[in-house]
């Protein structure tokens, strides 16, 4: 028996990963379904999958008229964060995803919301998400997963942004009546 030690392996990446699909597909079906497709797509041999949140149903932003199907995959990576959105988009691709039209229907969005090494930024990609506290399409299937994670910008939990995003607005009484 020798002294050998066993190479040194880095703790993989954590990622938080928002999935939305609001068209049929024609292989997967409803949008639900294409999420649970994009969820087994997503795992491969440098993408462990870890947890996902429930599906929910959510209003469309912009001019889309269909409700999407959301949630939210944690998964752990040694990829860094541009080679995983190269990742995501290859998924999407494969999906049947088109460019086009900001906020439009699509079969598949999949988006890097959090990431344990906390900030990236370059000229493809932002992490954390520049719009996760605005959206309780997100925050809300991330809370159920990973409530405690903090947004390294806003220091908060994700379970605070949910919670501030859900409390009333107060009244601007000054506004006039119409």
């Amino acid at each position: 028996m020798g002294n050998a030690t066993p190479p040194s392996r880095e703790p993989l990446a954590l990622y938080a990963i928002g999935l939305g699909s609001n068209r049929r597909h024609a292989r997967y079906g409803d949008p639900r379904a294409v999420l649970l497709a994009a969820l087994a797509a997503l795992e491969s041999d440098d993408i462990e999958a870890v947890d996902a949140s429930p599906i929910i149903a959510s209003d469309p932003l912009g001019p889309s008229r269909r409700r999407y199907a959301n949630a939210v995959a944690l998964v752990a990576s040694a990829l860094s964060p541009p080679e995983l959105l190269e990742r995501l988009q290859a998924i999407e691709i494969a999906f049947g995803r088109r460019t086009g039209q900001r906020w439009s229907a699509r079969t598949l969005d999949l988006d890097i919301l959090l990431w344990s090494g906390g900030i990236w930024s370059d000229g493809a990609l932002v992490v954390p998400h520049p719009a996760i506290e605005r959206r309780a399409f997100v925050l809300g299937p991330l809370r159920a997963i990973v409530p405690e994670w903090q947004h390294p910008l806003h220091r908060r939990s994700v379970r605070q942004l949910a919670a501030r995003l859900a409390r009333p607005k107060p009244v601007d009484r000054g506004a006039a009546a119409h």
